[in-house]
């Protein structure tokens, strides 16, 4: 059945959310969906988002619906407002929302709620996202009480410590009510906000591309009961201070450069999670995956459970099929001893090829050494050559905040996920530009420990953090780690800009999410379980499944810098091997696109995959992969591209 042009998009049958260009005197800012994003002042900018969040009992966003939304714009000023609603389980806060911007210069956001139902909650309230790229600027902090801090915005990525059964963030941003930053000479942001006391942490943790201030503070308890009749009243106000020039702000560029060339760096492995699902992999599905050129399979092995005898040995053979080894990540429980006994009798008996260890335990975020000892005794009769590794099985802040015993390792993992904090296309592609930032962060307390990122996924595997049972999804409902985006174009966009980031960070191996299923980079053989909700062809391949294939054909190889002039809407990766060189090139946004590119060969295939051909792409991706394009000469080692709205291309010199 043939699917809609917004789901080949970004998986979603609902049209993409409008977005309306704004300007307040000199600063230009963009409204969606109830949020204020980019507000800029010429080049320079200031906030990358404003917005009201609602966090449940387990730090679970709860989605507003929006209604009455009423907007005035003038030539360099406008007003909106609308109402909101936020409904999930028994939380049921609704508030009105307001937003004007001056021709002075000054933007006031204010929120006004009542809750209309009696809930526990963890935080509610506005959230104001200061942009990564401020790191190491001068910020005066004024708080509370009155006093005023200087300090700067962190370089290294600070992490947030437990103290004494509190969470605390370790940067001196708190009990605070205003933050000035220089934007240039002689002129200065201000960010006041009301209503509450606010305090900064560093969301570069979660990969998330800002700084945050949010309410409440975490030294304050959590979850609190909020009774119904519960009126909460905020505002933000960003104010431009100094000499503030005139100009009516930069003119849009036309087009983007993608800029290819510099030092080659050596491929890390590459490798897949084992499906979730459990069902084994057919014969068609193990042809398609040999195709891809992986390094390894990841498997999760829960010692303390039944099963994990029958998942081993079918995995082994899979990963035979397939001709990869395995990553095998083992959760021991308090029985570990026992538990790695049992492990260590059944590889003396029945051999599978191991590329790495990953020793977790089930009750700690970052395992002790202790462990490691333990599981080193054990496994290394089996193979002593056999990589053991350990970190985290969550995020890269758990890492930060509790550095792994790194005389007793040979290897350092976290894994990644872009949807901790914000679950739209653009905070998505905003993040893909931290996640090298985690790893060099990481660098400064592992040192030249070998690093692995694993896995990456869309969605959250599960919470760490939640503070009760997490429910089961509803009837009908997609479970909380489904993420429509993965069988789409976007999906694969964010794929191709994680892989172009990550692989040229100091990496030796990534994990990225499933083989099959609505988890992985292909539909399974019988489809979605929830074809209403999940749109996917049964048997099909994923758009993703082509970068994985166009990136595993140069395993081994090397990739070389692309720079583009602006990676929040394209991306691009260079692969080099033996002689050839391929770029890959993503459309990251929902509006077509002209890519300039430099640094090619004198002649060049190039190969494009959108709305006009994935369906065929999906459904045959051997005879699409098979498929010839012309010989195209470029003009001085350049090519104008032009690419549809969420596109791909590749190009081969």
């Amino acid at each position: 059945m043939p699917l809609a042009k917004n789901i080949l998009y970004d998986g979603s049958a609902a049209p993409l959310p409008e977005r309306l260009s704004l300007r307040a005197g000199p600063l230009t800012l963009e409204y969606e969906n109830g949020d204020l994003r980019y507000i800029r002042l010429g080049e320079h900018e200031i906030v990358r988002r404003i917005y009201v969040a609602i966090r449940d009992h387990n730090w679970g966003t709860v989605q507003p619906v929006f209604s009455n939304l009423n907007i005035d714009i003038g030539e360099d000023a406008f007003r909106i407002s609308y109402d909101a609603e936020n409904e999930e389980g028994d939380i049921h806060f609704v508030w009105h929302g307001d937003i004007v911007g001056t021709s002075q210069g000054t933007i006031t956001f204010s929120m006004d709620g009542e809750a209309h139902s009696t809930f526990r909650r963890n935080r509610i309230g506005f959230c104001v996202l200061h942009p990564m790229e401020l790191a190491g600027t001068p910020c005066r902090v004024q708080h509370v009480d009155g006093s005023h801090d200087d300090a700067y915005f962190p370089t290294t990525i600070a992490p947030q410590k437990v103290v004494d059964g509190e969470t605390k963030p370790v940067i001196p941003f708190n009990e605070m009510v205003a933050m000035t930053y220089p934007l240039g000479e002689g002129v200065e942001a201000e960010i006041r906000c009301v209503g509450d006391i606010f305090e900064m942490e560093d969301q570069r943790n979660w990969t998330d591309a800002s700084y945050k201030t949010y309410c409440t503070p975490l030294r304050l308890p959590f979850p609190v009961e909020v009774k119904a009749g519960t009126r909460i009243r905020q505002v933000v106000i960003v104010t431009m201070k100094g000499d503030v020039p005139s100009t009516r702000g930069s003119t849009q560029k036309q087009g983007v450069s993608l800029v290819v060339g510099g030092e080659a760096r050596p491929l890390p492995a590459i490798g897949l999670g084992v499906a979730s699902h459990g069902q084994a992999l057919s014969e068609r599905e193990i042809t398609r995956l040999k195709a891809l050129h992986l390094s390894h399979l990841r498997v999760g092995l829960r010692l303390s459970e039944p099963g994990w005898v029958e998942k081993l040995r079918r995995v082994s053979a899979e990963a035979r099929a397939i001709g990869v080894r395995l990553e095998v990540a083992i959760f021991l429980s308090h029985a570990a001893k026992e538990e790695l006994m049992e492990i260590a009798n059944w590889l003396r008996e029945e051999q599978s090829s191991i590329k790495t260890w990953l020793i977790f335990h089930e009750h700690e975020k970052v395992t002790d050494s202790q462990w490691l000892r333990l599981a080193r005794q054990h496994l290394a009769d089996y193979d002593p050559t056999i990589p053991l590794g350990t970190g985290t099985n969550v995020f890269f802040t758990e890492l930060n905040r509790t550095h792994p015993p790194i005389t007793d390792l040979d290897l350092v993992c976290y894994s990644l996920n872009p949807q901790v904090h914000a679950f739209d296309n653009s905070s998505l592609v905003e993040t893909l530009a931290t996640q090298a930032a985690t790893v060099a962060s990481a660098r400064t307390f592992i040192g030249d420990t070998p690093l692995a990122v694993t896995p990456v996924t869309l969605k959250m595997r599960f919470n760490p953090n939640a503070t009760g049972p997490e429910p089961q999804p509803e009837p009908g409902q997609l479970p909380p780690q489904v993420d429509v985006r993965q069988m789409s174009l976007f999906g694969a966009g964010w794929t191709l800009g994680s892989l172009k980031v990550l692989m040229g960070s100091d990496v030796q191996s990534l994990t990225y999410y499933e083989t099959t299923g609505w988890r992985g980079v292909m539909e399974t053989e019988t489809g979605s379980p929830l074809p209403q909700k999940f749109h996917s062809l049964p048997g099909t391949v994923f758009p993703m499944y082509h970068v994985f294939a166009d990136v595993g054909e140069f395993a081994d190889g090397q990739m070389l810098p692309a720079a583009s002039s602006d990676r929040l809407k394209v991306e691009g990766l260079a692969l080099t091997k033996n002689g050839r060189m391929r770029v890959l090139v993503a459309n990251l946004t929902a509006t077509e696109q002209d890519i300039h590119l430099s640094g090619l060969p004198a002649q060049v295939r190039v190969r494009v995959m959108d709305e006009s051909n994935v369906i065929a792409a999906m459904q045959t991706p051997a005879a699409f992969r098979k498929q010839a394009a012309e010989l195209t000469p470029t003009e001085n080692n350049h090519l104008d591209l032009h690419l549809r709205p969420y596109a791909l291309a590749r190009i081969d010199g």
